[in-house]
């Protein structure tokens, strides 16, 4: 029964729309088939941005496969979820070779790859992805343009009212209000995309022209701008705001998909003990499972949370720059029968230094200028794959070898510092997807009690 390209047994698959409904047929095959097997401990990973199904699987075989051998007695049940987000091409897949995104064209023109994503990504949106792309390739000089093009990034990821993903968009929530459409994507254009490109010109400058070598030359018919040109950080406006999409979609699969689905495994096998597993976005998706769980449900025993998109603030009852404030997921870790395990890297270029200016940008239109950006990106705008969990008392934090020696905290939140082996990757997402580690699978059995 193990599904094609998946080494380990029994393995089963789940998968769920932008809404969070799920496949129907495969979630009743698992809620059939789980106590058949005689599982004991399921673990259920689910990925972060990513194009296809083939991707993902290829990413649950790899990170399941040492599970075996390191709990050779335990009767181990895995789970892929499969959910519609997205990866833009220029960005690594979790243990493929970095050489095949190096030879993926310069930003800013949209690849092949990244076009097609969009279309699967946002259905129905082919015209507003073909504009997108046409400005993207001749970057007209004009800044009416770069306007034209933050209103066509906004048509492509906005949701239709009443639908649900417009709820699940936050991470904090001030005086229990969440935020509404980021800033990045109502506020002058001109100035977001600047923003942008002096990001990543601060990011890629030791990649972008060698030794030797000049600049690349701007296309012809092509903004004749000051170094960095904002139709880069156009490209990286395009890429964030996909990313608030999947954002919002992990949330919504996440309470609205998988929590309800863990909750009908408990009624039809409450021996069974579950484990979640997320990476980037799906790490967003599996804490917010947590607030899906019907009431009275203490079957999920650990959650670990690998290289988390999200804010290190999003478990904190209150933010320490805003007492009124307080973590879209306050309290949650609590439905736990375990711990909540965060791994987290400084490797990570992706959670380091674009996500804090995207998520500064979208709750705050003052310029990057208008304050210190180390302090921005290290404190108020962090996410939990860069620092761990913050402003949540009792949070316990271990280096990754400390981790593996010792016994983990049977509750609560749990930082591990996994940058001794999530570490390689270039710009601009860094070592955001270097999450194959045997080691990051011990985490996961060790924060479950799995042996």
């Amino acid at each position: 029964m193990a599904e094609p390209a998946v080494s380990v047994t029994p393995y089963w698959e789940l998968t769920f729309d932008a809404d969070g409904d799920p496949d129907s047929g495969k979630r009743d095959r698992l809620l059939a088939q789980v106590a058949q097997h005689h599982v004991r401990d399921l673990i259920v990973f689910a990925h972060g941005w990513n194009n296809d199904r083939s991707v993902a699987t290829r990413l649950y075989d790899r990170f399941f496969a040492p599970i075996p051998q390191l709990a050779p007695a335990a009767k181990i049940g895995y789970v892929g979820v499969v959910w519609p987000s997205m990866r833009f091409a220029d960005e690594p897949i979790p243990d493929f070779p970095r050489a095949v995104a190096a030879e993926l064209p310069r930003r800013p023109a949209l690849d092949k790859d990244t076009r097609h994503a969009l279309l699967e990504t946002f259905p129905g949106r082919a015209t507003v992805i073909d504009q997108i792309a046409r400005l993207l390739d001749q970057q007209p000089r004009e800044e009416a343009e770069l306007e034209e093009f933050g209103r066509l990034v906004r048509m492509l990821v906005d949701v239709v009212p009443p639908g649900p993903q417009v709820l699940f968009a936050a991470d904090t929530l001030a005086e229990g209000v969440p935020q509404n459409s980021p800033d990045m994507l109502s506020g002058p254009v001109t100035a977001v995309c600047e923003e942008f490109a002096r990001a990543l010109a601060h990011l890629e400058a030791p990649d972008r022209t060698p030794e030797g070598s000049a600049p690349d030359p701007v296309p012809d018919g092509a903004a004749s701008f000051s170094l960095p040109n904002p139709w880069e950080g156009a490209h990286e406006l395009l890429r964030q705001a996909t990313y608030y999409a999947m954002k919002r979609r992990a949330g919504t699969v996440g309470e609205r998909g998988l929590g309800r689905v863990v909750g009908q495994l408990a009624g039809r096998a409450p021996q069974v003990r579950v484990h979640l597993v997320g990476h980037s976005f799906g790490a967003r998706l599996v804490s917010f499972a947590l607030r899906g769980l019907p009431k009275g449900v203490r079957t999920v025993k650990s959650v670990t949370l690998l290289q988390g998109a999200f804010s290190h603030y999003a478990f904190a009852s209150r933010l320490p720059h805003d007492a009124r404030a307080g973590g879209v997921l306050e309290g949650q870790q609590n439905r736990i029968d375990g711990p909540l395990v965060c791994c987290h890297s400084r490797h990570d270029s992706a959670l380091s230094t674009v996500y804090p200016l995207a998520s500064r940008m979208a709750g705050d239109a003052r310029g990057v200028a208008a304050v210190d950006v180390g302090r921005m990106l290290g404190v108020k705008w962090g996410a939990l794959g860069h620092g761990g969990v913050q402003a949540v008392p009792g949070t316990r934090s271990f280096k990754l070898a400390d981790a593996l020696k010792a016994k983990l905290p049977t509750s609560g939140c749990v930082n591990v510092d996994a940058a001794a082996v999530v570490k390689r990757g270039g710009p601009p997402a860094g070592a955001h997807s270097d999450i194959v580690h045997r080691e990051l699978a011990q985490v996961v059995l060790a924060a479950g009690r799995i042996k």
